[in-house]
């Protein structure tokens, strides 16, 4: 079987890789010069099952307006002109109950777990080294009132079978000797001790290698125009000339979209409305200096939501959010909020060389990703996994791999697909020829 692969950051590599695996025909194509050159680059390189929660939680609504007044907020909205932002922004917020909470959040645990175990496989299968480690992630609070409310996350926990250790300040400092300077100024914290670290960007360059060595065949610098279809399926990707206008045309049996936040602008034209937007993110990468004063594994720093995690020689941090469309400038105010909350928490690292950057996380409403077919017979999705793109990468390119090739998945997936967004998506379908209407 042929299949295109649309994307090869993290979740388009991993595919790729599942795919020819299972013996399939792979080509990827990326605009870009290199596999995870986008999103993947220089994410906060946290692969938390356990911190796998929906950004849409009770209470949610009304932290997201005291955090537009504050200097130092995890999220900032700036509208981007388009009816899009608001759509999206409003289907957020109608899932910011304790009902769509439990479904949503089982979702992305079922999912991240799955992935955990496959990236786990896939160490002791190919012996692949990307900077990780398996420390956990510790996330520390700075108040009695966010101790007190632990009780709440504990419990969901529980009910999910996660492995979790509720710590004082002196747990805190047992786990990560190098908070001991800032023990009086943090309540406690909550560590998932089963959690990993590791460079998404290595990683996803050295499993392309390892799927080329399958046969997979990556173009890159190769821009796609569009998808041509017959009203049932795609039957062909176009690719941009040189100067943009239409160009090769290359077809497969089959056909997976892993382009991440600009999935839904490439299947616009087929009636598909994807809830993706892109949600930006920024982080700096820092040269240790002091390993005393550096973190062990991943430290998440609840009152600012910012991570920390070790990465070799290097502290990357990453955190924050910006609803603002496509803009990719860095904002000068986000890397003082990141040098802050490093220099509060591990000043072992060189920030006058760190290196800042910002991405694009594409995210649902809802914070599942949208895995599996469409209504196009040969068509798959694979993305919008927000910030969570590295946690459920291995285990949403392993269940698409599978539905792909029509075997059965090793979890369910109920409630991963495009169909749980029908009431809009089916209203757009049933207008094009050749499509029945439900």
């Amino acid at each position: 079987m042929k299949v295109i692969v649309l994307g090869s950051g993290v979740i388009g590599t991993t595919t790729a890789y599942y795919l020819a695996r299972a013996g399939a025909q792979v080509t990827v194509l990326d605009r870009q010069a290199g596999a995870a050159l986008e999103t993947s680059f220089a994410n906060a390189g946290q692969v938390s099952p356990g911190y796998s929660t929906p950004w849409a939680a009770p209470g949610i609504p009304v932290k997201a307006l005291k955090w537009m007044f504050q200097r130092h907020a995890p999220l900032a909205i700036r509208p981007d002109g388009s009816l899009f932002q608001l759509r999206w922004m409003a289907q957020m917020l109608r899932h910011c109950t304790a009902a769509n909470y439990a479904i949503n959040k089982e979702r992305l645990m079922r999912v991240a777990g799955y992935s955990r175990d496959c990236l786990r496989a896939l160490r002791q299968d190919i012996g692949i080294e990307y900077d990780h480690r398996t420390g956990g992630t510790l996330q520390v609070f700075r108040t009695q009132a966010q101790m007190d409310a632990v009780g709440r996350d504990t419990a969901v926990l529980k009910d999910c079978g996660v492995d979790f250790e509720v710590l004082d300040r002196d747990g805190l400092t047992r786990v990560e000797p190098g908070l001991a300077h800032a023990r009086e100024r943090l309540s406690g914290g909550l560590r998932l001790p089963d959690d990993e670290t590791g460079d998404c960007h290595l990683f996803t360059r050295r499993l392309a290698q390892e799927a080329e060595r399958l046969g997979v065949e990556f173009r890159f610098n190769t821009q796609v125009n569009r998808l041509l279809t017959n009203g049932t399926a795609v039957t062909g990707v176009e690719l941009a000339g040189p100067d943009g206008s239409p160009g090769q045309v290359i077809s497969a049996d089959r056909v997976v979209l892993a382009l991440g936040s600009y999935s839904r602008q490439m299947l616009q034209p087929l009636g598909l409305d994807l809830p993706v937007y892109p949600v930006k993110g920024y982080s700096l990468t820092i040269p240790l200096q002091d390993e005393a004063l550096a973190p062990q594994s991943t430290v998440l720093d609840e009152t600012y939501k910012i991570a920390l995690t070790r990465l070799g020689n290097r502290i990357r941090v990453g955190g924050m959010a910006e609803l603002g469309g496509f803009d990719l400038r860095l904002n000068p105010r986000r890397r003082q909020t990141l040098e802050m909350v490093t220099q509060d928490l591990f000043p072992g690292g060189d920030l006058p060389r760190a290196e800042f950057w910002t991405g694009l996380r594409p995210m649902t409403p809802d914070s599942t990703p949208l895995i599996g077919a469409t209504r196009w017979a040969n068509l798959y999705l694979n993305t919008g996994h927000g910030t969570l793109g590295w946690t459920m990468a291995c285990g949403s390119a392993r269940v698409t791999a599978d539905l792909v090739l029509g075997r059965p998945a090793d979890i369910r997936t109920d409630g991963l697909g495009l169909h749980r967004y029908a009431a809009s998506g089916r209203s757009r379908l049933a207008m094009l020829p050749g499509l029945p209407s439900t």
